[in-house]
């Protein structure tokens, strides 16, 4: 089995590193739409702001499992499937997306009141403020939030694999589980442990780098 474990953990890496890229482009930009939407005093941002929170808050309350099944059409029209690694990116996008989203808008939302009265007061235009203090202020914040999303997704991969997704968690159920291989599904633990441990050690490293 050892050729087999080998390409479900390569199946597995392909598809949260690929959803964490797609979460990473477009979780963080929404996050910081969320933070300067909030700051802004027009009563259009407010609303702008109630309408994106409220649908931030809607995908982060659906249960993975129940999201996969839902957007089944948006995955088949998309990749031409609704089976496999590949296919398994479009839902695991969708829901890392949000997730990364709330976690850039908090770590936003604890930078100190005064760089914001201070850069108004400055004149800094809105991408000036995002490109000079915003960003580099929660880079370290950042880092552990996309620690944190990828060992989530690592964790959405294996539920993925219930439906078809392919990877260690298709393996665990497909030998481990329904063939009672009790030795396979020991050895996709082992697997998913390391894998953790290995991207928090590295996240938790760059991080504390950044913050020196």
């Amino acid at each position: 089995m050892a050729q087999d474990l080998i390409f479900a953990t390569l199946e597995t890496l392909y598809m949260t590193l690929v959803s964490a890229l797609f979460a990473i482009l477009l979780g963080i930009p929404l996050g910081i739409a969320l933070y300067m939407l909030s700051k802004s005093e027009k009563k259009s941002s407010k609303t702008l702001y109630s309408v994106l929170d409220w649908v931030v808050n809607i995908f982060r309350s659906i249960p993975f499992i129940i999201l996969i099944i839902l957007i089944i059409p948006l995955t088949r029209l998309l990749t031409g499937t609704i089976i496999g690694s590949t296919a398994a990116i479009v839902p695991l996008s969708i829901a890392a997306i949000p997730f990364m989203a709330r976690l850039a808008e908090n770590s936003f939302n604890n930078l100190s009141q005064g760089l914001w009265d201070t850069a108004v007061s400055m004149g800094m235009t809105n991408w000036q403020f995002i490109s000079k203090v915003l960003l580099p202020e929660t880079a370290p914040e950042m880092v552990a939030n996309i620690t944190l999303l990828i060992i989530n997704l690592i964790t959405y991969t294996a539920i993925a694999g219930a439906v078809g997704a392919g990877g260690l968690g298709a393996m665990a159920i497909n030998y481990g589980y329904q063939r009672f291989r009790m030795d396979v599904l020991i050895y996709d633990v082992i697997i998913l442990v390391l894998l953790t441990q290995v991207i928090q050690f590295a996240g938790t490293k760059i991080s504390n780098s950044l913050r020196k």
